[in-house]
């Protein structure tokens, strides 16, 4: 299909063609059923099979152990701001946070509502442009957890590499870089991601949780936000999204026949590599915004030496087939996200329209 688009939306963002083609193939009849999936009852074996499947591949992928159970919740990323906080906060004990960013914050925002917060590191006097190093972080003894954001994706920032946080268990974000790399999953207690950046559609969101961590709430929590009610129920105490759980389940195929995720992170760093390259050779007309060493694998976020030139920067590449480059309403400048599912090839005439934009206006 030579009219798709050049897709660098931050999300929801680029799918695989081949996903695309399949799903379509299958969506008016699924396997001979006489029905499409979106018609069947989640409780028949076909769908149960599907949904099954797409945790396994999860587990098969990121390597899960056995003491973690993998659920998938509806709300996106934002309902987990609270579920976090009300399943896992206990009387006596502080919520502390990593502030880096936009997504961070809000997170903050709403442990709030349910309890002491600290801040066990921020990088806010540096504008979010870098992760805090392991030796600032500041974890109080009491911490019933401490929560990171993976990658930033509006100040394109990301975690290199994850600190050690001995008894406090390590609750992470990973909403727009879960599955671009390998994971010790042992390293976290809980991970929570919307699919929607890579590893589906929006409407799923994906929870893997250690299962000691799944208690009683101390707070009266509604049983939809418990995890214990999804834990019980391999998440079909009420209707999932089956729809967006089986796209997630072609995606999960689809990385696992590209050779799953260490074979997706060197691709991801291919196409990072190029961009950062394309941006730092050009004699600063472009201007990266994360600090090196902060810079993120998946969002990578620029600026030019005026607005004018940033809006004309994105009007031109618009034209030219670029979808998705503009820079978030909040901070302005410009952003290229290249998920898992963002071809090498998009990124290369990116990098070919970025040289040619330089030539014409540097």
């Amino acid at each position: 299909m030579s009219n798709r688009a050049y897709n660098f939306n931050a999300g929801p963002a680029a799918l695989p063609l081949e996903v695309l083609e399949q799903a379509q193939e299958q969506f008016v009849e699924y396997k001979g059923s006489g029905m499409s999936l979106m018609e069947m009852s989640h409780r028949g074996a076909i769908y149960e099979g599907v949904h099954h499947e797409a945790e396994q591949l999860l587990r098969e992928l990121l390597g899960i152990p056995n003491n973690y159970k993998v659920l998938f919740i509806q709300g996106g990323a934002s309902t987990q701001f609270a579920m976090v906080p009300m399943n896992l906060l206990q009387p006596g004990k502080v919520a502390s946070y990593v502030s880096t960013g936009s997504w961070a914050t809000k997170a903050i925002q709403e442990a709030k509502l349910f309890g002491e917060t600290a801040i066990a590191a921020s990088s806010e006097a540096d504008k979010f442009t870098r992760i805090p190093s392991a030796a600032e972080l500041k974890i109080a003894p009491e911490s019933a957890y401490l929560h990171l954001t993976s990658n930033e994706t509006i100040e394109g920032t990301q975690w290199a590499e994850y600190p050690e946080t001995g008894s406090v268990p390590l609750v992470a974000d990973m909403s727009s870089d879960i599955l671009c790399r390998p994971l010790n999953i042992s390293q976290f207690g809980l991970i929570y991601a919307g699919a929607q950046k890579n590893l589906g559609p929006s409407g799923v969101t994906i929870v893997i949780i250690r299962e000691d961590l799944i208690g009683t709430p101390s707070l009266k929590v509604p049983t939809m936000l418990r995890y214990s009610t999804h834990a019980k129920n391999d998440s079909l105490y009420n209707t999932p999204p089956t729809f967006a759980i089986y796209m997630t389940n072609l995606v999960l195929n689809w990385v696992k026949a590209q050779g799953g995720a260490a074979a997706i992170e060197k691709i991801n760093k291919e196409k990072a590599g190029l961009l950062y390259a394309a941006i730092d050779g050009s004699d600063g007309f472009y201007r990266g915004v994360a600090q090196e060493g902060s810079r993120s694998i998946m969002n990578v976020t620029f600026r030019l030496g005026s607005e004018e030139l940033e809006k004309q920067f994105a009007k031109e590449s618009e034209a030219q087939g670029f979808v998705g480059l503009k820079g978030h309403r909040s901070v302005g400048g410009l952003r290229a996200s290249i998920y898992n599912a963002v071809p090498l090839a998009s990124v290369k005439a990116l990098v070919d329209f970025m040289n040619d934009f330089k030539r014409r206006n540097g």
